[in-house]
């Protein structure tokens, strides 16, 4: 009896480590001792110590896909969760810069008339790619992101990201259209990795500072915007569009050595939960919880001014008073870049803050770079530079502070969650897109601005029709007074650990 109980799941051998095997043996072990009335006592130490769930998990994560070693320093191990900290927080960042959607759906909006003479097609056919990326986009957003709460993540963005990568070679080296467009369809839906590593982000780090590190990682996502049209542009200028995709074979294969190697593993989050149950519940969210409903139809109107400011931005430039060339436009770039650097300042400060405050004061950013633009826009290209700035910080200020608020909904659903918010900003940047260009050439810059200030108004009311402190429940009003900032004391939430807890088990 002694040396079966002393038997470790390091010193096992691949029979002793079977679950069959260990819960029989532990089955045995119980037995033995009940018979012994001597050591009754002892029962009571030795079952609780030897759990057998645990030796099991520790075990089957100690390899990806059943044959890839996962280095020691990632492995999952509950008594001592490996530290989080914030170089690793970049290294996350630029995960989400370089290999996934950042990149992946802009690198060919600069490369369209390049792209169209290549393949023989005229501007229309051509215009099919950014549509079908967008589309791709929706549904790895719909049916992959969502498996964060249902699978092991670091498996899961080995997965992403490695396919991504695969299929843009095809990208590089097609000279089929139709190939072109299928692969870019593909490429698409697996190139949601940030929405995976938000939430892991947001699980892997102490609550006093999550707000900061999901700025880091949501940092490099609208870096990955700015940045995927400057380098297309600039690489496609001096050389074949091809390099542009080869570049980012390279960018995304040598990520996904670095997450290999730092990226923590952790456990299933809802074991008890089927793909379909994931599916269902998240619409059930999506229709039943008003903090999260509250945070996409802001964060919606937000990005429909965002994109609406800088499809409509290229007009202003081109057009009298300027008459800007294509690069210059191009490094306006590189102020929107500047914007995205202040992000872990911004989500420090939200950190320290009510959540529905932090969105109140980055709704206010918001108007006041629309205001700026809707007056002095043709008057001073240095108007254009500070609205630009300035809707830059608010953005991603009402970008972190609503995906903060939105995750403490409910920890062991934050794949689903941000799913629900990351539709909805694809959605308002389509609606913000499609309606900037049209007031634009219908009517003037200024009413196309005017029209983003009445979004901004918008997010404003619905901010004000649910107060910060109201119960979870609860739709419409206020209670609990206006306190700004957080208090000082920090409540510990269960950690993800795929346990079933009452709570999911109830999804």
């Amino acid at each position: 009896m002694s040396s079966a109980s002393s038997i470790t799941i390091e010193d096992a051998t691949p029979q002793e480590r079977d679950p069959q095997h260990l819960a029989q043996t532990s089955a045995e072990t119980v037995q033995d001792v009940e018979k012994n009335d001597n050591t009754t006592s002892t029962v009571a130490a030795v079952v609780p110590e030897t759990p057998i769930e645990k030796s099991v998990s520790v075990d089957t994560h100690r390899f990806d896909f059943g044959f890839l070693p996962i280095p020691p320093s990632c492995r999952y191990d509950p008594d001592h969760p490996p530290p989080f900290p914030f170089w690793k927080t970049g290294i996350f960042a630029a995960a989400s810069t370089f290999s996934t959607s950042a990149m992946n759906l802009y690198y060919c909006q600069p490369l369209l008339v390049e792209l169209a003479n290549n393949f023989k097609v005229d501007e229309i056919v051509i215009s099919r790619i950014p549509s079908l990326l967008q589309a791709g986009y929706a549904v790895g957003l719909v049916f992959i992101s969502p498996l964060g709460d249902l699978v092991r993540r670091r498996q899961l963005l080995l997965v992403l990201m490695i396919t991504a990568g695969a299929l843009s070679i095809g990208l590089a080296i097609t000279n089929s259209f139709v190939a072109f467009e299928v692969i870019s369809f593909f490429v698409a839906i697996f190139s949601v990795t940030p929405q995976v590593l938000i939430p892991l982000t947001a699980d892997l780090v102490p609550a006093q500072r999550r707000a900061t590190s999901i700025a880091i990682v949501l940092s490099g996502l609208l870096m990955g915007v700015l940045l995927a049209r400057v380098l297309s542009g600039i690489i496609a200028e001096f050389s074949s569009y091809k390099n542009v995709y080869w570049m980012g074979v390279a960018g995304q294969f040598l990520l996904i050595s670095a997450i290999y190697f730092i990226c923590p593993d952790t456990p299933v989050k809802n074991p008890d939960l089927s793909y379909f149950n994931i599916l269902w519940t998240m619409a059930k969210y999506a229709t039943t919880e008003p903090q999260l409903i509250q945070g996409c139809l802001i964060i919606f109107a937000g990005s429909a001014v965002f994109a609406g400011f800088w499809v409509t931005m290229t007009f202003l430039l081109s057009g009298a008073p300027y008459h800007y060339t294509t690069l210059d436009i191009g490094l306006f770039g590189l102020v929107g870049m500047l914007g995205v650097c202040t992000a872990p300042f911004v989500g420090r400060a939200i950190d320290g803050f009510v959540p529905w405050m932090a969105t109140g004061v980055a709704i206010f950013l918001i108007i006041v770079s629309q205001a700026i633009e809707t007056g002095a826009a043709k008057l001073s290209v240095g108007a254009v530079i500070v609205s630009t700035f300035v809707l830059d910080v608010g953005i991603q200020a009402c970008q972190i502070s609503v995906t903060t608020a939105v995750f403490a909904i409910a920890p062991e659903a934050r794949a689903r969650l941000n799913a629900c918010v990351v539709l909805s900003i694809f959605l308002g940047q389509v609606m913000g897109t499609s309606v900037g260009t049209q007031l634009l050439v219908e009517h003037s810059y200024e009413v196309s601005s005017g029209v983003r200030l009445a979004f901004c108004g918008w997010q404003i009311l619905i901010l004000l029709l649910r107060g910060p402190h109201v119960p979870r429940k609860t739709w419409f009003g206020w209670k609990g007074g206006m306190q700004m900032r957080k208090k000082p004391e920090v409540v510990e939430e269960a950690p993800a650990s795929g346990t079933v807890t009452p709570e999911n088990k109830a999804q």
